[in-house]
């Protein structure tokens, strides 16, 4: 598989610019491109600038709004609900995030729940604006409907995923995010790609047996919930996948389950819509709220670090902290550049093109 390098500057002047020529401000062009290269740095290229052109053809459905009026519609002191107008979920989930941030400032807590947006990119990216004000954050998603649950062949719920994150003091901080189907969206899209099979145990055909086909989806078929199978746990994936929906869209106004709006253009959303857009749920814990600042960071170092010299299995395989392959990842990335496949470079020049922009 062919790689081509990129300094993180070159990509994110690129990816800007096709959202300004989208109709963005400068403002909210910069942003969306920062949460694209923030998964591209981190090593989540299933959500980086991979995902730049399906925003366009999004748009070019009309089903993106590059100028949107962001509002609370309606709130308490400690939460609120905002309408995102159709905005890039890159723009409106850092909003939401940031009245959530405001509220717990006030309150300890604040609790956002957000509708009619689109796919938000990493959720890492929000939760950890709350950890850069020393709070904790939280976020989930609903997502295109992709994935079956236990015991059905019908796409019901998306990948959905769950993000946490806290801070530390001398260690970075611990960021738990992960789908709550056994593998991301993205990283079937990867396979597709590179036409390489996927793992047993992440896609089943229209019949509901297993396939290591990475065009399963096109043929039928579904993802499956973190866990895989019945045997393996799957009923749990399936629950966690149904509170995020629950929290992010039935909670926000948002539509849900079946109905919530695909990612990919070629598929119009359900008719009988329930709700408007695609929704997040977001929240900022003080730490203060619970104990001394310093006293909780001084214990999330100490749990990091026993946890880091847990026993291995294998001498040569150490216990991963969540969040610290991201953050590897970062570290190079930033000094060594970002690579991307060539299927996708192709992809993004083609849109460049489109729009008379300098192709990478």
């Amino acid at each position: 598989m062919e790689y081509h390098i990129f300094p993180e500057q070159q990509l994110r002047s690129f990816t800007e610019n096709i959202f300004k020529a989208m109709g963005c401000s400068d403002e909210h062009a910069q942003l969306a491109a920062d949460v694209l290269i923030k998964a591209d740095l981190r090593g989540i290229d299933s959500h980086g600038v991979a995902r730049l052109t399906g925003y366009v053809r999004l748009w070019e459905k009309k089903r993106i709004n590059t100028k949107p009026h962001i509002k609370v519609v309606h709130e308490t002191n400690s939460t609120a609900t905002v309408d995102g107008d159709a905005g890039l979920g890159l723009i409106v989930a850092p909003w939401a995030m940031q009245v959530a941030i405001r509220k717990a400032e006030e309150c300890g807590s604040g609790w956002v729940a957000v509708r009619n947006s689109n796919h938000f990119g990493i959720a890492a990216y929000h939760t950890l604006m709350a950890v850069e004000q020393d709070m904790i954050g939280f976020a989930v998603t609903n997502a295109s409907p992709l994935v079956a649950p236990t015991f059905s062949t019908e796409r019901m719920l998306g990948t959905n995923p769950i993000c946490y994150a806290f801070p530390a003091e001398n260690y970075p901080p611990m960021v738990v995010d992960m789908a709550t189907s056994t593998a991301a969206n993205g990283k079937l899209e990867i396979a597709q790609r590179k036409n390489t099979e996927v793992p047993s145990g992440w896609i089943q055909d229209k019949e509901g047996n297993a396939t290591i086909d990475p065009h399963g989806l096109k043929a039928g078929g579904s993802l499956l919930p973190l866990g895989s199978d019945r045997e393996h746990g799957s009923h749990k994936g399936f629950g966690l996948s149904a509170t995020v929906d629950i929290l992010s869209a039935v909670l926000s106004g948002a539509s849900y389950g079946p109905w919530a709006p695909p990612f990919v253009a070629f598929m119009d959303p359900l008719p009988n819509q329930p709700g408007q857009g695609l929704g997040h749920f977001l929240g900022a814990m003080r730490v203060d709220g619970f104990r001394p600042k310093a006293d909780f960071k001084a214990h999330m170092d100490n749990w990091i670090k026993r946890f880091k010299e847990a026993k291995p299995i294998n001498e040569n395989q150490k216990v991963i902290i969540p969040g610290e392959p991201e953050l590897e990842a970062e570290k190079d990335r930033k000094i060594n550049g970002i690579p991307l496949i060539e299927a996708v470079v192709k992809d993004m020049n083609e849109a460049a093109a489109k729009f008379g922009l300098p192709i990478l």
